[in-house]
């Protein structure tokens, strides 16, 4: 019997036993052409989202012209991929000045942005997210049925629901304040996201959440 130690040793693999090579993709080069600012004067670049929770969830795309025409309307969980400054727009059509009126909407947003520009030395777009991010609530009320009593409970906000709240009272505030005062409602919006963006409880959505947060934390 012939044989000694190397005998019991298993044949080297081959490169037929290893499989196919997978390459993986690099990541893609940057495109050839610059992108498209914001209303042709607002760039993308430079604009952060500082809370975790709503980053996912913040879509800002490259655009020119927030305008997806209906396409991810009636689709759940499709406003994910819809524009910030669109969902700002489509929550401004519910008052009864803007409904049905997609490019007064837009047109209102981009004034707004322009006085914003004349008044700060930052980006009106990171000015909207920095208002975003300080309106949305962190916890709500929600009742519970025991028996025949009713009793309210704190629990947390999903980050989807904190953005549509969030963007919801922005564009609420603006036309409740356009309604009390005689100054247009672009300058009202702008007024609404220039003091969301520095927290300041004057602010309707900032007071809001204050005050969701607030019941919240005494029905815990």
């Amino acid at each position: 019997m012939s044989g000694g130690p190397e005998s019991l040793r298993p044949p080297e693999p081959t490169e037929e036993d290893a499989g196919p090579v997978v390459h993986r993709p690099e990541s893609p080069p940057p495109p050839p052409f610059p992108l498209p600012p914001l209303f042709g004067k607002y760039p993308f670049e430079g604009v952060e989202v500082h809370d975790p929770g709503l980053l996912p969830y913040i879509y800002l795309h490259p655009i020119y012209a927030p305008h997806t025409e209906g396409k991810l309307t009636g689709k759940p969980f499709l406003k994910t991929r819809m524009h910030l400054v669109e969902r700002l727009a489509n929550h401004l059509m519910k008052g009864g000045k803007f409904t049905g009126k997609k490019s007064k909407a837009l047109a209102t947003i981009r004034k707004a942005f322009d006085e914003m520009a004349k008044k700060e030395e930052k980006n009106p777009l990171q000015l909207l997210v920095d208002a975003v991010e300080n309106a949305a609530p962190r916890e709500e009320v929600t009742r519970l049925q025991f028996g025949g009593i009713s009793v309210p409970r704190a629990v947390d906000a999903s980050p989807a629901r904190r953005l549509n709240v969030a963007i919801r009272n922005l564009a609420l505030g603006a036309i409740q304040a356009s309604h009390k005062s005689t100054k247009p409602i672009h300058s009202c919006l702008a007024d609404e996201i220039r003091l969301a963006a520095k927290g300041d409880l004057t602010s309707f959505a900032v007071g809001r959440k204050e005050e969701v947060e607030r019941v919240a934390q005494s029905a815990r």
